[in-house]
């Protein structure tokens, strides 16, 4: 899972409709909702790059929105009243170019919770590489808003509550300021609309994209995973294994959903690959000098931690001050990072004056947005974020228990702890618990486990496996969702939706030479 800054969205006008018939011999069932198509939005140039796209890709975008399909299906909001109140998904399809031999549909599931899926179909299939634009040849791939993202329908939760925190070694007194103020927002935004964010939990949206399968005419879905994603999978098989074909997980999430396990899990993983970056520095030494061994790398960036907190700095050009936790921030990037936190890290060592090191600024700046291109889709809705993980966190925890996992994460993790704030996200959220329960299942499922990453611990692919079963495909790097990137390995994610096979893992992201 996932936790980012969001974009604002900000509202796109739809008109006119758009014909698709239902795919062959697939019939919808009796009284379903079908898809109500309808023009797909029309993204400038900057909105397009603003979304990562390449300059070189820009016309390719647009040709691939030409072939998209934009709609929308009526779901109930609550599952356990069909009758009720009905709220909209908005689905998209980039049909099969190779109609005669078209194998099914492929649904594309975003990460988060939160994460839109609306453009996933051209961004993360079609576009991204070779490779995987080959999956759009036998299959349709389909993508979705998940409710309460994007084009779908939501609502918002004012976010923020605390404000900018005082820079330096985090106390208890500020701690509980953090907690108090995050109960208080929690309950604020629970009591706002709880008829519908009591509704946002990973098996309604399972639900959701059950009744889009049906009014598509598709007898099953096959499933394409990333981060939180893998656990609406994991769900989405549970309670309808007889509409699964096959699935391909990337990043597995864990089998449960108790937000101080998570923590705890991502930044004992996030330790052990620092261990990885600190041999990598350590070996270019004369380009770094933070130590010629990876324990003396170590002792040298814990001990930065502990200056940076000791003596915070106030650059005039960056709004985030340079603490602890920027350094322990910098030490728990991932390999493709490795040289440019390397270099800041080396600034850090020797920095003065009053403006940042070129490279602290490039790296600690860059996080920072302005106000979105007007246009731009909603990439996360962090009202969602918050309801799902709340709705689905039993921890809860108190002050005083989330304290001492503090506590406990900066004393274990000297070098990356600091980066991780007190576990208090769900404190006061007002909703009842709503937690899915897993099954095992006998479909086609893989586990794509990244052996080093921290967003998505590896070790949470062998408890999945465990719990549910499946093959784990093993990723050898620390990149997360990355399989798809990497044209190899991107390769046998589409031989394994076309054949079923698939290997025992990939090399992944490489490291930087």
């Amino acid at each position: 899972m996932t936790y980012r800054t969001s974009l604002t969205a900000l509202a796109l006008a739809l008109a006119g409709l758009v014909a698709h018939p239902p795919a062959a011999g697939a019939t919808a069932s009796a009284g379903a909702s079908s898809v109500r198509w309808k023009a797909c939005p029309d993204y400038s140039d900057e909105v397009i790059r603003g979304m990562g796209v390449a300059e070189d890709k820009v016309a390719a975008f647009h040709s691939l929105m030409k072939r998209l399909e934009c709609g929308t299906v009526s779901v109930p909001l609550n599952h356990r009243e069909p009758g009720g109140r009905k709220i909209d998904i908005a689905v998209t399809r980039l049909a099969a170019t190779d109609k005669a031999k078209r194998l099914g549909a492929v649904a594309v599931l975003p990460g988060g919770p939160g994460n839109s899926g609306y453009l996933d179909p051209v961004l993360r299939t079609a576009l991204r590489n070779e490779q995987m634009a080959g999956l759009n040849e036998r299959y349709d791939i389909i993508g979705f808003d998940p409710r309460g993202v994007g084009y779908s329908t939501k609502v918002a939760c004012p976010m923020s509550p605390n404000g900018p925190q005082e820079p330096g070694t985090l106390t208890e007194e500020a701690a509980r300021k953090t907690y108090d103020a995050q109960v208080a927002a929690n309950e604020k935004c629970g009591r706002s609309d709880p008829a519908f964010l009591g509704q946002l939990t990973t098996e309604n949206v399972a639900r959701d994209l059950d009744l889009v399968r049906t009014a598509l005419g598709e007898r099953s879905l096959n499933l394409l995973g990333f981060s939180w994603g893998t656990y609406l999978g994991m769900v989405y098989r549970s309670v309808f294994p007889g509409h699964t074909g096959r699935a391909f997980l990337d990043s597995v999430a864990p089998p449960w959903t108790r937000i101080d396990e998570h923590a705890k899990g991502a930044a004992e993983a996030a330790e052990r690959n620092f261990g990885r970056m600190a041999a990598w520095l350590a070996s270019r030494d004369e380009i770094y000098g933070l130590g010629a061994t990876a324990r003396q790398v170590r002792e040298e960036v814990a001990k930065l931690v502990r200056a940076y907190d000791k003596t915070p700095k106030i650059y005039t050009d960056l709004q985030r001050p340079i603490d602890g936790s920027a350094v322990a921030d910098l030490a728990r990037r991932n390999s493709t990072e490795w040289v440019r936190a390397g270099k800041a890290l080396a600034e850090l060592r020797t920095a003065t004056g009053t403006t940042a090191p070129p490279t602290v600024k490039e790296v600690l700046g860059a996080p920072m947005m302005g106000t979105p291109v007007p246009g731009a889709p909603e990439i996360l809705n962090m009202t969602m974020n918050l309801a799902v993980a709340c709705n689905e966190d039993s921890s809860r925890a108190d002050f005083d228990s989330a304290w001492r996992a503090y506590q406990q994460l900066v004393k274990r993790h000297p070098a990356t702890g600091r980066a991780w704030g007190v576990p208090v996200m769900c404190a006061g959220w007002p909703l009842p618990v709503q937690q899915a329960t897993l099954k095992r299942g006998s479909g086609s499922l893989v586990l794509a486990g990244h052996l080093y990453e921290f967003m998505s611990a590896y070790d949470w692919t062998l408890q999945t496996r465990r719990a549910i079963g499946g093959t784990v495909y093993t990723v050898a790097d620390d990149v997360h969702v990355s399989t798809t990137r990497v044209p190899k390995c991107a390769a046998d994610v589409v031989r394994y939706f076309e054949t079923g096979r698939i290997g025992r893992g990939c090399a992944g992201s490489p490291l930087p030479s």
